[in-house]
């Protein structure tokens, strides 16, 4: 690769925009290519300056200026997406939720680990310098051994039945788009669990609009989590070990923590420059520079592991989305 990396986008919804904003702060980054089949592609590269505009994907994987592609489409399409840039020979970083569920995963994984292409799922606030801090903060025993973890994320969306977070063609519903967000907090910390409850409220369009999960792990911690698209909880996240609490405030885009060992209580702030997508793509610029397949921060067996608790859940729920019926 060059000093620069180009970019491609595929999708250019409201999150593309975003992902776009995030590169234009990295300076040895930019997006030379974008791609649409609903017409966006043209207005989105004028105003970003994009070199190429597609309207199909498939002019955008076949063009060999293109180092990494970004997959913004919605759930439903991220399988099929990746599996076209994959299958020609381009990186991934595909936003989060990977897929709809864990045997669409398996087969990514399996086509980027024989073809030998790097692939990552876009789980954005991982990569904050306040969750690196905090994992720092984890693996230094600061609050001695992790036992408890809680974590609520949701939003009241006043969207039509035909949206994206209420479709279920679109592979909608709370826990994809909201739900993963403590499920991967949880594990981050703690890894997988080993017993799954949970419970879903189900709309009037046929997908999960509140779900909560309690998680119990070998350690003998557990999780306490829950998502919503009709609540809006606040958006902390709570992580208590045997010597002290850290809370994330606003976890899923976190700038700042409350931190106490037992004695007293700091306030500790990470500030960033908006929209912070910057540091996701920063990693993914980083593995392919040092010749990694995946990150060790977001690694495909993890983002797997994630992806069969969520389909634990929905199997509990009784819910399935239209293609896997």
């Amino acid at each position: 690769m060059n000093d620069k990396t180009n970019w491609g986008i595929l999708g250019c919804g409201n999150i593309a925009h975003s992902f776009a904003r995030g590169l234009s702060l990295i300076p040895n980054a930019q997006i030379i290519a974008v791609a649409s089949k609903s017409g966006k592609a043209e207005k989105f590269g004028k105003q970003y300056g994009v070199k190429y505009k597609y309207t199909n994907y498939q002019e955008l994987v076949d063009n060999p200026e293109v180092d990494v592609i970004y997959i913004a489409t919605t759930h439903n399409f991220h399988f099929e997406n990746t599996k076209l840039c994959l299958e020609n020979g381009k990186p991934v970083l595909c936003e989060k939720a990977f897929t709809i569920n864990a045997e669409q995963l398996k087969i990514l994984i399996s086509i980027a680990r024989k073809d030998q292409i790097f692939l990552m799922e876009a789980m954005w606030s991982r990569f904050f310098p306040c969750m690196v801090n905090l994992r720092e903060m984890i693996s230094q025993n600061k609050i001695g051994e992790v036992r408890l973890i809680k974590g609520d994320f949701g939003f009241n969306m006043p969207h039509g039945s035909e949206h994206r977070v209420f479709n279920p063609k679109l592979a909608g519903g709370a826990l994809l788009d909201l739900g993963i967000y403590p499920i991967s907090f949880a594990s981050m910390i703690l890894g997988p669990p080993k017993k799954i409850t949970s419970a879903a409220t189900m709309g009037e369009t046929g997908v999960d609009i509140f779900s909560s999960y309690f998680f119990e792990y070998e350690s003998g911690a557990v999780s306490m989590l829950s998502s919503s698209t009709q609540l809006c909880p606040p958006h902390n996240a709570l992580v208590v070990g045997t010597k002290g609490y850290i809370e994330i405030m606003n976890f899923s885009r976190p700038w700042k923590m409350d931190y106490w060992n037992g004695k007293k209580l700091e306030h500790i702030e990470f500030p960033y420059k908006k929209p912070g997508y910057q540091f996701e793509a920063l990693e993914v610029m980083k593995c392919l520079k040092n010749g990694k397949l995946e990150s060790d921060i977001m690694s495909l067996d993890e983002s797997l592991t994630i992806m069969e608790t969520m389909d634990t859940m929905r199997d509990q729920w009784n819910f399935k989305y239209p293609e896997e019926n």
